[in-house]
């Protein structure tokens, strides 16, 4: 496998050699399964707080490999389950804590990006969530009131059609609502310099290494065990950190449900096109579509379109050739071509996608259970490029036994329900991907919003 063909991202990241494999039995006080930004995180913030804890990381294929190496480049105060949605299941104080502790959350990779010296390209242009077409205008105001019942909108700018053509002209564009808590990121570059900056704190990062099972610990006060085909970790704790390749571990077929999400890139633009376009301000764009979309403007002129829309498989199952689906891709072009006509004839260079974890009730679940020595952080529902900061930050607080404001949010402790097993898994999942797409198309040809009643929109709620 050729690393530099997984994305445009790890194309553009440097050096991808890969690291040496784990060989033999090593004694470590945490192994972190996974060297994405969670696990990356986790070992960062842990070498902090204890310069002395020995640390090992595995992974698979290589740092950056799967999600933190593919994404759509957006470090946003989004967790999945929206401000209103958590106001519902919880309260407003702790709706309130969570929209916070995000939006701190997007600045603290850029501190971190800084203090580090981690040329990740990060760049706090804010987010512009568009209405195109009068049948989204409601999604968005209903989005803003969200913040309001928070005392969380100070900052929020609603735009007209003529104010947001002065920041980016999107055909069909006739309101937007602009979020300054969101930056963009080169996410390869990111992600293997946080892999760097671990190793030089002394951290050991394996690469090739696909670890087989991990042991709890036997006993209270007993050790937990990672296991690969070459080595093995004996461990005071151990850290999960797979997001959507959780789904690959044993017993966690059901944990998630790794649903792919693709992007199409274009070669670089030239100044004629990015004057018709505006888009100076490198704002991460979106619509209120129910089957997401999702925008960013690249340093070096190339404009980023992702979406859902890849189907579901049987069994949760994840392989390579998933990556690229034609119909989704092509899908994705026509998009482009729809939201900037003046793009229609400007090359696709790049393609790609892969697998996110969708937890049951849309809320990631950050947990750590002392007796067994196990740890672990997960689905971020494809907004994992700042929540897996914050779940660094938190596994760490859990595991060095310091409460934090972070311990006491939601998704700490919390596991989400287990899918169902198949098929009905995949009946469900198949049913929601065409009940929305069906939803769209049909308030794009009408012009009227979707009721929200429909089964398909129930069963998405959060």
């Amino acid at each position: 496998m050729r690393y530099s063909d997984v994305s445009f991202w790890l194309a553009t990241a440097g050096d991808l050699r890969p690291r040496a494999a784990l060989r033999g039995t090593h004694d470590v006080d945490v192994a972190i399964v996974g060297a994405g930004f969670t696990g990356l995180w986790t070992a960062w913030y842990l070498s902090q707080r204890d310069p002395d804890l020995r640390i090992a990381v595995c992974e698979a294929e290589i740092a950056g490999f799967g999600a933190s190496g593919r994404n759509g480049a957006w470090c946003s105060a989004g967790i999945g389950m929206t401000a209103r949605g958590l106001q519902r299941r919880y309260d407003v104080a702790t709706a309130r804590a969570v929209v916070t502790a995000m939006r701190d959350t997007v600045d603290e990779v850029g501190r971190v990006c800084d203090a580090v010296g981690i040329d990740a390209d990060y760049r706090k242009g804010g987010m512009l969530r568009i209405a195109r077409g009068g049948h989204e205008v409601a999604a968005m105001r209903s989005s803003a009131d969200a913040r309001r019942a928070l005392d969380l909108d100070e900052d929020l700018v609603e735009l007209d059609a003529e104010q947001l053509a002065d920041r980016v002209r999107v055909a069909g564009a006739t309101a937007a609502l602009f979020d300054p808590h969101c930056a963009t990121v080169h996410p390869g570059r990111l992600v293997r310099g946080l892999a760097s900056a671990v190793e030089h704190r002394g951290v050991d990062v394996f690469e090739r290494t696909r670890v087989t099972r991990i042991d709890a610990a036997p006993r209270p006060g007993e050790r937990a065990a990672v296991h690969s085909r070459h080595g093995r970790l004996r461990a005071g704790a151990v850290v999960v950190a797979t997001e959507a390749y959780t789904a690959r571990l044993p017993g966690h077929r059901r944990t998630l449900l790794p649903v792919y999400s693709l992007i199409v890139l274009t070669e670089p633009l030239g100044e004629r096109r990015w004057k018709e376009i505006g888009w100076e301000g490198h704002e991460c764009l979106s619509s209120h579509r129910l089957t997401v979309d999702y925008l960013s403007r690249t340093p070096d002129g190339r404009v980023l379109f992702g979406g859902r829309g890849a189907p579901y498989h049987f069994g949760s199952r994840i392989a390579a050739r998933f990556d690229r689906h034609a119909a989704t891709h092509g899908l994705l072009r026509r998009m482009l071509s729809s939201w900037f006509p003046v793009l229609a004839d400007v090359a696709v260079t790049h393609q790609w996608g892969g697998p996110l974890g969708m937890p049951r009730d849309w809320l990631p679940n950050i947990t750590y259970e002392p007796a067994t020595g196990l740890a672990g952080a997960w689905g971020y529902t494809g907004q994992g490029v700042a929540t897996s900061n914050l779940a660094g930050r938190t596994l760490v607080d859990l595991l060095t036994g310091e409460p934090s404001v972070l311990t006491s949010l939601p998704m700490t402790g919390h596991r989400s329900r287990r899918w169902e097993p198949e098929p009905l898994r995949w009946l469900g999942a198949r049913y929601i991907q065409r009940a929305l797409t069906r939803l769209d198309r049909r308030a794009e040809q009408t012009g009227h919003a979707p009721s929200g009643r429909s089964l398909a929109e129930r069963l998405m709620r959060h």
